[in-house]
């Protein structure tokens, strides 16, 4: 059996979801149809012709990719275009184009997790943050003998997690009372008798991000027709989200040796470098993509060095005189990506048996050659 398109970009979404993204980036479905079933998932950080091509030899159903391939509103769609062409191809193979840009960036395991993990950098936070999940009361009524199975299905959906805690939740037993009304049909009483019944009241928290599937979850378990659930917000913030990371390294190195790691575990061929090459550098910041004027950010964060991409000249001038060292691997660095999201959709897939298949692009989209 394979995925429908919709079950397949809600195991992206459990990755990276949409709200945590920058205001006004363009993420989510591009372009296609989710109403289908997926066969074969291509994984690639930009889409141009020859990936497009790479999902045709595939049969792929779906291209997930990192960088959008509708950026600014379109004021034509002419095949006879590079672009266009690479529309007309995507469309007449029905070949659907989901984005995760920022929110695969942001997100616990994401972009900039994996980049601060290759690098060595045990991450001790984000270098800006963008995106607080807040945090909502959940209390629902439950017959005794359906308790533990609520509860379960309700913490197993994400509810219950406060700071460094999770499973947290309140159980209290007590009384329901309800009559059932004319046409209805009770799973404990009577039709048009008042009923007393042992009840537990179970109270979790649940992030702003989780509330549906949550209430979703317990109401799949739930044996009443009718249920009776509270729903509200709190005061009290859940968990942040940030852009970058910064941390130290286990050990010293001087920025010379740090290029080279940079080079190596980043697979680039040569890298930019800001800074004296002798210097010590104890802790690092990693922002994947475009993420020179952060640099001020990891400065704060007591950074030595900053690893990002697309570095302007006026950046690089500041950043020097300020003693802050930079590396830029450039933007396809980020290709570290491709293998990491079909692991986790392959994981996915593969736990609710799905035959459908992750393959990870092989085309190289680095625009610039290097001589």
């Amino acid at each position: 059996m394979f995925a429908k398109g919709q079950t397949v970009v809600q195991y992206m979404e459990l990755l990276a979801p949409k709200h945590v993204a920058m205001e006004g980036d363009k993420i989510g479905l591009q372009l296609g149809s989710l109403q289908k079933e997926i066969r074969n998932v291509l994984v690639a950080l930009d889409v141009n012709e020859e990936v497009v091509d790479e999902a045709i030899s595939l049969e792929a159903d779906l291209i997930i990719a990192h960088h959008a391939i509708i950026y600014r509103p379109l004021p034509h769609l002419q095949s006879d275009t590079p672009m266009g062409k690479v529309y007309e191809k995507l469309i007449k193979n029905d070949i659907a184009v989901y984005i995760a840009h920022t929110n695969l960036d942001v997100t616990d395991g994401g972009m900039n997790d994996w980049m601060a993990e290759v690098l060595g950098i045990e991450s001790s936070g984000s270098l800006e943050d963008v995106h607080t999940d807040n945090l909502y009361k959940l209390v629902v009524f439950v017959p005794k003998d359906h308790h533990e199975q609520v509860l379960k299905a309700m913490l197993n959906a994400g509810a219950g997690h406060i700071g460094n805690y999770s499973h947290c939740s309140f159980n209290l037993e007590g009384y329901g009372t309800f009559k059932p009304g004319e046409g209805t049909d009770p799973y404990i009483g009577t039709e048009g008798k008042l009923e007393r019944v042992e009840e537990i009241r179970i109270e979790t928290v649940v992030p702003h991000s989780l509330r549906s599937k949550v209430v979703q979850a317990m109401l799949k378990q739930h044996p009443y027709e009718e249920v009776a659930y509270d729903l509200y917000s709190m005061d009290l913030k859940g968990r942040t989200f940030g852009l970058g990371r910064v941390g130290k390294l286990s050990e010293p190195v001087t920025l010379r040796d740090f290029v080279e790691r940079v080079k190596t575990r980043l697979d680039v061929p040569m890298v930019r470098v800001v800074g004296d090459l002798d210097r010590p550098v104890r802790k690092a910041a990693v922002l994947g993509g475009s993420g020179g004027r952060y640099w001020k950010s990891a400065q704060f964060r007591g950074a030595d060095v900053l690893v990002t991409g697309d570095v302007d000249y006026h950046t690089a001038q500041d950043a020097w005189m300020a003693g802050v060292a930079i590396v830029d691997p450039g933007h396809n660095a980020e290709k570290i990506m491709k293998p990491r999201v079909a692991a986790w959709m392959t994981e996915k897939l593969t736990e609710d048996k799905y035959a459908t298949r992750v393959h990870v692009s092989q085309v190289n989209t680095e625009p610039f050659r290097f001589m």
